[in-house]
């Protein structure tokens, strides 16, 4: 009887202490990397953002002109075709999915933008990103006419007087009488 007793004891013991495998349906799988991904807080339209951050690329004429050089150098014209939008978004009217500031589109060269706009950190200089800015404000009218970068010289009907090789002139002789 008390073998019996000892025995079922110990086997409520064993049952008593296992433990069922605890699961949570809530978390990712193990694989998933989701912690890596960095996410920004600019959203659409989010009210509340702090004052514009003023860009010193937008005052200079030289520097908007050079965001053109730079435009086409970086081949930002093969997604938005010189501004008027294909692959990505148009920059030439009113409607911007992250906001217009200069801040917005700085972050948006920087940091890149989900579904198709790459991130270009480390890989554009910040003068040269600053100059990108201006000229991507400029497209849509947010500069001063002043600063805003004018035609390029290979659109112009005729050379250029600057690309114009020097060359000295040359007496001829009086013609005979």
């Amino acid at each position: 009887m008390f073998k019996q007793l000892l025995l079922c004891v110990c086997l409520c013991l064993f049952v008593a202490s296992c433990k069922r495998e605890q699961r949570q349906f809530s978390q990712p799988p193990a694989n998933f990397k989701a912690y890596d991904v960095t996410m920004s807080d600019i959203r659409p339209g989010s009210p509340g953002l702090p004052q514009p951050v003023q860009n010193p690329s937008d005052q200079r004429a030289f520097d908007a002109s050079e965001g053109k050089r730079l435009f086409t150098q970086y081949n930002c014209s093969g997604c938005h075709f010189n501004g008027g939008g294909g692959i990505g978004p148009p920059l030439m009217d009113e409607k911007w999915i992250y906001g217009e500031n200069p801040e917005n589109i700085y972050d948006t060269i920087v940091e890149g933008r989900p579904n198709g706009m790459p991130s270009f950190r480390h890989k554009i200089p910040d003068n040269q990103v600053q100059e990108l800015v201006a000229y991507v404000r400029s497209m849509s009218g947010q500069l001063r006419k002043d600063v805003a970068p004018t035609r390029n010289d290979s659109m112009n009907a005729r050379r250029s007087e600057q690309r114009t090789e020097r060359k000295t002139p040359q007496r001829s002789s009086p013609p005979p009488q």
